[in-house]
C-alpha cells in the first residue's frame, strides 16, 4: 500500500519486536496514533495487550479494518477515525506510537496533559534529541522545558531510513517517557506553558526583552509586575540559560501576582 504524504511505514521487522517489546503491555490498553498498515499493532496485540488505535487516513482505515475483522469482532482492537491533533482520546495505559514528525509536537504534548503510565513513541531524530536537551545548555528548547517539566525521557535506540517504506531523508529515534510530578511547584500550568513559550519565541535576547516583547501571550500588567520582581540575574539571562526552578518562579510570581489583583 502506498504511504500517505508525510508518513513512512515502518517494514523492518526486527525494529518492531525491539518497540513491542520495551513495555511489558500484557493485559493493558495500548494507544497506537498512525498504526499505518498495522505491523507494529499486530506485534503489540502479540503480547496481550487490547489497542486502541487512532488513524485519520480513510483508506487505512478501511485497510486496518479488514486486515483486524477477527481482533476487532474479539474487542482486542479498536479504531478510532480522526486526528490525533485534535479527536478525544480513548482511555489507555500505555501508548506506543510511530508519530507522523509533522505532527510529533501537538501530539506530544496532547499525550502529556492526558497523562499515562508510560510512552514508547518514535521520533524524528533531530525532534528527539531536542526532547533530551539537558535544561539550561544551549541546545534546550521550549519541547525540552515542557516536556522535562513532567516526565522523564530515555533514549532507546536509533533507526536508518531503511527501516521504512518510503525511505525518509532523516534518521529516526524511539524513546521512552515516564510521566512525573514537576520537580518544584508550579501554581498555575496553563501560565506556565505560556511563559515558556514567549519566552523562547525570542530566545536570543535576554528574559527582559523576551518578556517586554511578549505582547499577545501575557498579560501587559503582569509582565511590568514580574519586571520589578525577577532577580536581575534571571533578567539578564536568556531562557536557554535558564533552569526549570527559575521557570516555575517566574510563572509563581505572576500568579501570584495576577490572583492578589483579581481579589480586589
Amino acid at each position: 500500500m502506498k504511504a500517505p504524504k508525510d508518513q513512512h511505514f515502518l517494514v523492518d521487522q526486527n525494529a518492531v519486536e525491539r518497540i513491542a517489546g520495551l513495555v511489558d503491555v500484557e493485559g493493558r490498553i495500548v494507544l497506537e496514533i498512525g498504526p499505518g498498515t498495522g505491523l507494529l499493532t499486530r506485534a503489540i496485540l502479540s503480547r496481550g495487550a487490547h489497542v486502541r488505535a487512532i488513524e485519520l487516513d480513510n483508506e487505512l482505515f478501511s485497510f486496518l479494518s479488514g486486515e483486524f475483522e477477527e481482533e476487532i469482532s474479539l474487542g482486542k482492537l479498536e479504531l478510532v477515525r480522526g486526528d490525533a491533533t485534535k479527536c478525544e482520546f480513548p482511555p489507555f495505559d500505555i501508548v506506543i506510537s510511530n508519530l507522523p514528525y509533522s505532527a510529533s509536537s501537538k501530539i506530544t504534548f496532547r499525550l502529556l496533559a492526558t497523562g499515562f503510565e508510560t510512552a514508547v513513541l518514535m521520533y524524528q531524530r533531530e525532534f528527539a534529541q531536542r526532547m533530551l536537551a539537558p535544561v539550561g545548555t544551549p541546545e534546550c528548547g521550549r519541547l525540552s522545558v515542557m516536556v522535562q517539566t513532567y516526565a522523564c525521557v530515555e533514549r532507546c535506540f536509533e533507526l536508518s531510513p531503511k527501516s521504512f517504506s518510503p525511505p525518509p531523508q532523516v534518521r529516526s529515534m524511539v524513546v521512552k517517557i515516564h510521566p512525573r510530578g514537576p520537580i518544584f511547584p508550579i501554581q498555575d500550568r496553563v501560565l506556565y506553558a505560556d511563559v515558556v513559550r514567549a519566552l523562547f519565541s525570542h530566545r536570543r535576547k535576554t528574559i527582559r526583552n523576551c518578556l517586554k516583547v511578549s505582547s499577545g501571550m501575557l498579560d501587559a500588567t503582569m509582565v511590568n509586575h514580574l519586571l520589578s520582581v525577577i532577580p536581575g540575574e534571571i533578567l539578564s539571562s536568556r531562557p536557554e540559560e535558564l533552569y526549570l526552578e527559575d521557570f516555575a518562579t517566574i510563572t509563581n510570581m505572576g500568579a501570584e501576582y495576577r490572583d492578589q489583583r483579581n481579589s480586589v
